[in-house]
């Protein structure tokens, strides 16, 4: 008689995974603690819901999640839902309904779990955190300076230095390919993505001088925004590159030394972005820590934002200093209890008579021990 093999209780789907103590707790202070400087510079967090019925879910910037999107059958409504991929459009639709009214520019903050249909080959989770700030109603340079620079002092408040931004423009390139046979775009999306410069001068058509110079300009900001602005850019692009020199300028008044790339032919990433874009990574890293950019909200009102990934943040940030658990035993008084919290420790109690405390607190994790209203640290 064949038997049914037993699925292992610990086994998850791919790309799941638990997080146990400390880990789970260096995730929560360090998500806190970034959490804690938006707040500072005036962002207020809200809490939109993991799931949606996905009509609302998919609306306007959502459309571009829906392939990365769980979905499933409600059972009480009836109607399909969808397990949120991405928060930036959950926020666009709190701002153009239940905060239609709030003044402007509207400042939010979040934090939360998303779920993906599939990781990638660098990045195989398919439950990831996210926190973010989203900038609404107002259409500036100044609104995109200042994002950059508080997403830079939350990864700062987190111990994380050597930072970098990398700029894009993600709609110039789509806006030059009008002009370049539709059957060939895939192909020189690929060259401009490989920097192939070869590649472009072949598949690029009328717009080959254009694409090359813009590919020339990729590097540093102080030579790529000069590099966009003598280029012989149509109306649309050309402002396009004004703003970004603007935002440069913008960022530069207030950290000079932060190191400042462009890269004018890059248009990955969230495809519902309309305007400068921005990736943050560390010093000799090729993980990103954050993405985010210009987009419509509701389709309509100007925003920008980013969105910061704790757990590749955690992997490279200092590691958070954790309470340092104390064995109390068995008998223990709550007043000398309260006493070690308030001076930070983690108390463990012993719920019962033990003859060596000391082995106890060691079982248990414990590097210090209260002995006779004294904490000592344990070898």
């Amino acid at each position: 008689m064949n038997e049914t093999p037993t699925t292992h209780p610990a086994l998850l789907p791919a790309g799941l995974a638990d997080v146990l103590p400390p880990e789970a707790e260096r995730q929560a202070r360090s998500a806190e603690a970034i959490m804690d400087c938006f707040a500072a510079h005036g962002y207020q967090r809200v809490t939109p819901p993991l799931l949606e019925f996905e009509d609302s879910l998919f609306a306007g910037s959502g459309a571009a999640t829906a392939e990365q999107t769980f979905r499933l059958m409600d059972p009480e409504s009836q109607r399909m839902m969808g397990l949120r991929a991405d928060t930036t459009p959950q926020i666009g639709r709190l701002a153009t309904s239940r905060l239609a009214t709030a003044p402007r520019p509207l400042r939010l903050a979040y934090c939360g779990p998303v779920l993906l249909v599939r990781g990638t080959q660098m990045q195989p989770e398919r439950q990831l955190s996210q926190a973010g700030i989203e900038l609404i109603g107002n259409d500036t340079a100044a609104a995109d300076a200042e994002i950059i620079l508080t997403a830079i002092a939350a990864l700062e408040a987190v111990g994380l230095k050597d930072l970098s931004i990398d700029l894009t423009i993600p709609r110039l390139v789509p806006s030059l390919l009008d002009e370049v046979p539709a059957h060939l775009h895939p192909a020189l999306a690929h060259a401009l993505d490989r920097k192939d410069a070869a590649a472009v001068a072949e598949l690029g058509g009328a717009q080959t001088a254009l694409l090359l110079t813009l590919l020339d300009a990729s590097g540093p900001a102080a030579r790529a925004v000069p590099a966009l602005l003598a280029a012989d850019l149509p109306e649309a692009g050309r402002a396009q590159a004004m703003r970004l020199a603007e935002v440069v300028a913008a960022v530069r008044a207030v950290l000079p030394a932060l190191p400042l790339t462009v890269d004018p032919v890059e248009f990955r990433g969230y495809r519902y972005h309309t305007g400068i874009s921005m990736t943050i990574f560390a010093a000799g890293q090729q993980m990103e820590l954050g993405r985010g950019g210009r987009y419509l909200c509701g389709d309509a009102e100007p925003a920008t934002g980013i969105t910061l990934y704790p757990d590749s943040i955690i992997r490279l940030a200092p590691p958070v200093a954790l309470r340092p658990r104390l064995y109390l035993p068995h008998g223990t008084s709550p007043a000398a209890a309260l006493r070690a919290r308030a001076e930070g420790y983690a108390t463990v109690p012993g719920l019962a008579p033990e003859a060596a405390p000391g082995d106890e607190a060691r079982r248990l994790g414990c590097s210090h021990l209260l002995f006779e209203n004294v904490i000592t640290e344990l070898s």
